[in-house]
């Protein structure tokens, strides 16, 4: 996984780029008509129910637009919300708080709507020892943030990009002549380049695992679009020789039955790729 350092760099190129996108020579609709020097105040109203994410964000968006501006949290990031809260009041100059809405309230109602999703399948998860992980179905340009969110909402996260861990999925496998070959590989690849990544193989049905289990150094296994009866096989044949993920299709109705099939972990790409924004709105007060 990246390192906090990493991550907080995603963060701020996020964060300046979008400003720059949206702000660009200046907010001519604020400067034409409010004082430099006119302060004022705002309360962040939601107006949905599920699980707040991005209060951090707006913070450091806040500073970056104006250090000044000074922001009094209500709700922390992951708490359950409701029609009606107030998660947060920001005040200071009246320009600066215009200037940093729209990026807080986009970057916040996506990050809610994913926190709230994760802890659905959280929670449809409890009692077994299964975790949910995102993966790299993320908007682009902006996948630190919905990661964030998923991690918020009580999930893991899988690998961040394709710089920090190896995946070698179905078309790898077919492009390096099968999955020895594949595994191999990418062992030397690690060594030339004294590199220390994770290596997941996918396996499309019980022959391919048995094939990956001969080959060692494998961390994790991903069970790819098997039935129910086949992921209880896939989970005995690998036993404690490395970890299991199922992945594949796999949704509210279907995700406890795969969890109880053993697995250690079930990723989906619908945390992050099939939400809806919860409603959140910035207020003048």
């Amino acid at each position: 996984m990246i390192s906090a350092e990493r991550f907080q760099k995603e963060l701020d190129i996020i964060i300046s780029n979008a400003i720059r996108e949206d702000v660009g020579d200046g907010d001519h609709s604020s400067l034409s008509c409010i004082p430099a020097s006119a302060t004022g105040k705002a309360k962040l109203l939601v107006k949905d129910e599920g699980i707040i994410a991005g209060i951090d964000f707006a913070k450091q968006v806040f500073a970056y637009v104006d250090d000044n501006l000074e922001v009094e949290v209500l709700i922390e990031d992951g708490e359950k919300v409701k029609y009606g809260d107030i998660a947060f009041y920001v005040s200071g100059s009246s320009q600066s708080i215009l200037k940093a809405e729209r990026l807080v309230l986009n970057a916040m109602q996506r990050m809610s709507a994913i926190a709230t999703k994760t802890d659905f399948f959280v929670n449809l998860l409890e009692g077994t020892s299964t975790k949910i992980l995102d993966t790299r179905k993320t908007t682009p340009g902006i996948r630190a943030l919905e990661k964030w969110a998923v991690k918020i909402g009580g999930g893991e996260n899988h690998r961040f990009a394709l710089y920090d861990m190896i995946m070698l999925k179905d078309n790898h496998i077919d492009f390096a002549g099968g999955i020895t070959s594949a595994i191999k590989k990418t062992q030397d690849y690690l060594q030339e380049t004294n590199r220390d990544l994770k290596i997941i193989v996918e396996a499309r049905n019980l022959k391919e695992i048995e094939e990956i289990l001969k080959s060692d150094g494998v961390y994790r296994i991903l069970i790819d679009n098997f039935n129910y009866d086949d992921t209880r096989s896939a989970v005995k044949l690998i036993g404690d020789k490395c970890l299991t993920e199922s992945s594949g299709g796999i949704n509210e109705k279907t995700i406890r039955k795969y969890a109880e099939c053993g697995v250690d972990y079930i990723s989906s790409g619908a945390l992050t790729h099939s939400v809806y924004n919860m409603d959140l709105s910035l207020k003048a007060v």
